[in-house]
């Protein structure tokens, strides 16, 4: 029998990787799907992978959806990667953000003790559990800072991951993902918006793009390489905590400049600053360390940040060119 995964979050940008790249390893795949007014399987038909997994309706924030779904798949595996994961709508929703991001993964850790503590679990962590670090870079043992409601969520999640791992002997493991980004990331993100903004100001169909703070300094990575670190956490015998991540930062200001000179354009042209995008809290800079999971598991990233951006912006071209 092929290795069987269920994977919440499958709709998301990291979840169709996942998807793919389990697929493509032999396994056979379950998603837990949450109903919702619009289409969220855009991802899946992107990376051709829809027909081929089995999509549960379930919700991380209802425990006894997961108990059916994890009785249903009877997984080896199971990535918790859902969550409310836009860092600005947290502190308009905080309450939703905490329940489905931070008790989601309390929610899935107790469906697993109480279905099967065999199955091996990966937690999405998030480098902005580390929010005004007081060092650089940041390590599995850097003290955590969060600065926002979405990442105070996060860190609940990960330290009840820690709790179970160590009360109840579970297989649970968290990666600590600093920003990974791709063509499938949604539109509200920045790097995103950024590339979405260029491919419509290349075809003259917008001006401008409007942006917060562009001194923020974030270490971005490449969404279908971070995949493969989660997959290489849940195949090692004990479980444990990794920064995934590529050891270098780039501002927004400069990811906006790789991103319209990709397209022949000028970003000082197009880019406005504007304080509404600010955030209540600012991160000045996230960098992360992946010593430990280069050293122990052998992962390392092998797009670079500009490799991506251009890719990026080549697939909004496209897209965009097919709007008419």
């Amino acid at each position: 029998m092929s290795a069987r995964a269920l994977i919440t979050g499958i709709t998301g940008q990291d979840g169709a990787y996942l998807a793919r790249l389990l697929l493509d390893k032999g396994y056979t795949v379950f998603g837990l799907q949450t109903r919702r007014g619009t289409d969220t399987l855009w991802r899946l038909r992107y990376l051709d992978v829809l027909e081929r997994i089995t999509l549960i309706d379930g919700d991380v924030t209802d425990t006894s959806s997961m108990i059916r779904a994890l009785t249903r798949a009877e997984p080896a595996e199971f990535y918790n990667l859902g969550a409310q994961s836009f860092v600005a709508t947290s502190w308009d929703q905080p309450q939703l953000t905490a329940q489905v991001t931070g008790l989601g993964a309390l929610n899935a850790l107790e469906a697993v003790r109480l279905t099967n503590p065999e199955i091996r679990f990966y937690q999405a962590s998030s480098s902005e559990m580390y929010g005004q670090a007081k060092t650089e870079p940041q390590r599995e043992d850097t003290p955590f800072h969060p600065r926002s409601p979405y990442a105070v969520a996060k860190l609940f999640g990960h330290w009840i991951t820690v709790n179970y791992r160590e009360s109840f002997g579970l297989h649970a493991t968290s990666g600590i993902l600093f920003n990974h980004e791709s063509p499938l990331r949604g539109l509200e993100f920045v790097t995103r918006k950024v590339t979405n903004a260029v491919a419509r100001i290349k075809l003259g169909k917008l001006s401008e793009v409007r942006l917060g703070n562009l001194e923020a300094r974030r270490d971005w990575g490449f969404a279908g390489d971070y995949v493969d670190a989660m997959w290489r956490m849940l195949q090692q015998e004990q479980p444990g905590d990794y920064v995934v991540a590529t050891g270098r930062t780039m501002s927004v200001r400069e990811m906006c400049r790789v991103a319209f000179e990709h397209a022949g354009l000028d970003p000082e042209s197009h880019v406005t600053v504007d304080p509404a995008f600010y955030r209540p809290a600012e991160v000045d800079v996230l960098r992360g360390d992946y010593a430990k999971i280069k050293r122990e598991l052998g992962w390392e990233p092998s797009t670079t940040m500009e490799e991506m951006i251009g890719a990026m912006v080549d697939a909004d071209l496209k897209r965009v060119a097919a709007e008419g």
